[in-house]
């Protein structure tokens, strides 16, 4: 976005201005015009172009320039074709015509001069020109729209340090600069121009907290800048300049020094004149969140400061803006990258296990130390891991949960490095919740809903349902802070009905042909189906639980249980319910969605609210690995030598394509109101849609 000033000219006078290569600055001929006088003509010098509204000529007058009626809606632009060699090189001639036989005439000295912000607005991982273009007020979304992007640097690319890059205002170490996006001020002036002349880079005070803007001390006076630059390439050619020589006694000088950021809206611009070109690296501060949009204007002024007696005055202004990448979660259908699990005491048989599906599935396996760990199995509800794109760079960044539990410090001083970055929201004070771990977040596939199209799924979050005395909720900076990201508008389901509260005790998705994927439900009606079928074909007396708890539970048991089956059927009712939402909010039909049999019981909390937890280990609460499946192994009845319950699921899943490995998760996970899901985690490979091609 550029915007000039507009020039008054004055009859029988010199008047002299300022306009800037690729603007078009006004220049007002009716209100100069002196009493009396009906028309005008212009003549100009050939580095000038002269522009008359919309309207013809009046008439020819005898030197065969065109003559114009003054009318008050007409309007009058120059524009210059290249930048002057000297102050006022180039002159504008106004004619006033009237009662008097020789026009009136007005004089107008030009100096055209280069003043533009370029950055990759075209999102192509380029550096254009930007200068000027129309359309350049507003951030668009879409595959057409345009509009730089800006990453958070929530990474940590200095080894000592003991915070995110974006806590410091320096730039030590090389890598820094890839997390940046570049931004170039091109000039070009006479020499003497700035004697009289300051520009100034500024953001809003209200966005000065939210970007830091660091000066890079390279620059090019002689060559002319190419009309495209690589950014990428620029970027790594600026981080061999980043980490300079040490000074005597070792420590380093950084070439980058911050001129805008916190307490910093302003910087007064000490250049020559002569053609320049500037670079600046402009860093992310915040994620959108409930109070910032996430857009951020960073603006070149140009102001008069010829007259030492008077303030300056505003003669132009460009601006470039940015979009802060927002963080986005991968569903399960994203080819995995890296597994994370804890090592127990009493997990060593579920961790060969998921070290076997990690391998077969070929994921990096990390296991986090006892120190690290401090005792805390449950990986799943302390973190999600995402990531944030520009068209530059994209990096891994581990969303923290406020449940701050014994693997608290497991993202900062494990996760959190170069590379990988790190941001958490939650309470600065007062009581966290179980709805507050991130088992209880979950994200779909992409999907279509109608006409609105969610190339990067939707987010799911489990909630109370309906406001009362007992129920809970995520925390409410969480799910601004989800829903502030924009790209994978939130959906809220109903899980305050399960002991724990998360939407992973009965839900998951599965990459299938086809439509990409299937919703994996957990179904008592599914589970009592297939035990019936099994009674009557007379395997009553086949039992549950056999070899893992003293006390079997045969299938014509469970089947007569009246209380069981009672509290199946509102389990039922509480997941038909979620069915529906899913249904809707996703786009979905019946054919999307996999009934996975599992039986639920009720149990008191401490406030004596029954609540329901599985019955036998929670298959639909799985770690999916590509097509490689760590299912809960469900212990289910033994039937010809195998278990009812595994083969219905293989029957199920592996004509998607599938392969099912059951995981005992038994004593280590289950009785501890949990399974293989809860107690692992997964890094998976971005989208390839980038978001800002879609429209949320």
């Amino acid at each position: 976005m550029a915007q000039g000033s507009v020039i008054h000219v004055a009859p029988e006078q010199s008047t002299y201005a300022v306009c800037v290569l690729g603007t078009e600055t006004q220049l007002d001929v009716y209100s100069s015009a002196p009493t009396g006088y009906t028309s005008f003509s212009i003549n100009a010098s050939p580095g000038v172009v002269v522009d008359v509204g919309h309207s013809r000529p009046a008439k020819k007058n005898s030197t065969g320039s065109s003559k114009w009626s003054l009318d008050p809606s007409l309007e009058v632009s120059l524009r210059m074709r290249a930048a002057s060699s000297s102050t006022g090189d180039q002159k504008v001639q106004i004619s006033y015509y009237g009662p008097k036989t020789n026009p009136v005439q007005a004089l107008l000295y030009v100096t055209g001069v280069e003043i533009s912000l370029s950055a990759d607005i075209a999102r192509t991982g380029k550096v254009k020109p930007a200068g000027a273009k129309k359309g350049q007020r507003t951030w668009t979304w879409g595959p057409h729209g345009q509009g730089a992007i800006l990453l958070v640097n929530c990474d940590r690319d200095k080894p000592k340090s003991s915070t995110m890059d974006c806590k410091d205002d320096e730039v030590v170490d090389s890598k820094d600069l890839e997390d940046m996006s570049l931004v170039t001020l091109s000039t070009n002036t006479p020499r003497d121009f700035f004697a009289k002349h300051q520009l100034l880079l500024h953001v809003a005070k209200s966005e000065m907290d939210k970007v830091r803007v660091f000066h890079a001390s390279r620059e090019s006076s002689s060559a002319i800048p190419s009309p495209a630059t690589d950014l990428v390439t620029d970027l790594v050619l600026a981080s061999a300049e980043a980490s300079p020589p040490p000074e005597a006694g070792g420590k380093q000088v950084s070439r980058y020094r911050a001129v805008l950021g916190p307490e910093q809206p302003c910087h007064p611009l000490e250049l020559p004149g002569g053609q320049h070109s500037t670079d600046f690296y402009v860093e992310g501060l915040a994620f959108p969140d409930v109070n910032f949009p996430g857009l951020v204007s960073l603006t070149v002024s140009l102001l008069d400061t010829a007259n030492p007696e008077l303030p300056e005055s505003l003669l132009f202004q460009d601006s470039v803006i940015f979009r802060v990448a927002p963080w986005i979660m991968t569903p399960n259908t994203q080819p995995p990258e890296e597994v994370y699990v804890c090592r127990m005491l009493e997990n060593v048989d579920f961790l060969k296990s998921v070290t076997a599906l990690a391998k077969e599935a070929k994921c990096k396996l990390t296991i986090p130390s006892k120190e690290q760990s401090n005792d805390d199995r449950w990986m799943q509800d302390e973190i999600e891991i995402g990531y944030i794109q520009a068209p530059h760079k994209t990096l891994p960044v581990v969303f923290d949960s406020p449940r701050n539990r014994g693997l608290k410090d497991f993202p900062i001083k494990c996760l959190l490095g170069p590379d990988f970055g790190y941001v958490t929201r939650g309470p600065d004070t007062g009581e966290v919740t179980t709805f507050d771990s991130f088992g209880n977040l979950e994200v779909s596939p992409p999907v279509t809903v109608g006409r609105k199209k969610y190339p990067l799924g939707r987010i799911l979050i489990g909630s109370g349902g309906y406001p009362s005395k007992e129920s809970q909720e995520m925390h409410q900076a969480v799910q601004d802070f989800l829903s502030a990201q924009q790209v994978q508008a939130p959906v809220k389901l109903y899980s305050d009905w399960l002991f724990v509260g998360h939407v992973d005790e009965f839900l998951s998705f599965v990459p299938a042909p086809k439509k990409g994927f299937r919703l994996l439900l957990a179904s008592p009606r599914a589970c009592y189906a297939l035990l019936e079928e099994q009674l009557k074909g007379g395997h009553g007396e086949a039992a549950l639980f056999e070899g893992i708890k003293k006390k079997n539970q045969k299938i014509k048991d469970i089947l007569s249980d009246k209380k069981l089956r009672d509290q199946n059927s509102y389990v039922e009712k509480c997941i038909d319910w979620n069915r529906e939402v899913l249904k809707r909010e996703l786009g979905l039909s019946e054919r999307d969605i996999v009934d996975i049999p599992q039986l639920f019981k009720l149990q008191e909390e401490n406030s004596g609210i029954l609540k329901a937890e599985a019955y036998f280990p929670n298959m639909v609460n799985m770690l999916v690995l590509g097509k490689h499946l760590g299912i809960p192994k469900p212990f289910g009845p033994i039937i010809n030598g195998q278990c009812c319950l595994e083969e219905k699921v293989r029957s199920l899943l592996e004509p998607l394509g599938l392969h099912c490995t059951f995981i005992d998760d038994f004593y280590a996970y289950h009785v501890r109101h949990g399974e293989v899901h809860c107690g692992t985690n997964v890094r998976r490979q971005p989208f390839s849609f980038k978001w800002w091609n879609m429209v949320p």
